[in-house]
């Protein structure tokens, strides 16, 4: 198996500046990934976002925002070490694509950069298959979510 990209598309039942919004504002983000978010949804932005509460195990994950085209794309870099910018070789690259689809939209999350960690094979494999597992819970979570924000007609 090659363990270079994750892709996953699933349509969502709202326009896409609410997909936008729900994808790149800390404040959404949180209601379905993260237990927090920190970083501004501006390009060049720094933060992080913390799993689990961090006076208890939890984890907090440094976070660079790539760019941001609302309502049409947002990017960001994570994973890499505290303290040292966000690059090829020591971070995973997440891009969500949103194209207006019918009533709703269509969005399309791609996460790259595994191959490039130069992680050891075994290493490589487990990575890539906890992404795989988190992105398959947490994607599942963003339709639901964006439900709520619905403007009612």
């Amino acid at each position: 198996m090659e363990y270079g990209t994750i892709e996953r598309e699933i349509f969502i039942e709202a326009a896409p500046e609410i997909v936008f919004d729900v994808v790149s504002s800390p404040d959404h983000v949180k209601q379905w990934w993260p237990d927090d978010a920190r970083y501004d949804p501006a390009p060049g932005s720094t933060g992080h976002i913390v799993f689990g509460d961090c006076n208890a195990g939890g984890t907090t994950v440094q976070f660079t925002v790539v760019d941001a085209r609302p309502p049409e794309m947002f990017s960001f870099r994570w994973t890499h070490p505290a303290g040292e910018t966000a690059t090829v070789g020591n971070s995973l690259l997440v891009t969500f694509d949103l194209t207006a689809s019918g009533d709703g939209t269509l969005l399309r999350m791609t996460e790259t950069g595994f191959r490039e960690m130069g992680w050891s094979e075994a290493v490589l494999k487990h990575e890539y298959e906890d992404h795989v597992a988190g992105w398959t819970h947490f994607l599942s979570r963003i339709a639901p979510y964006a439900d709520t924000l619905r403007v009612s007609p």
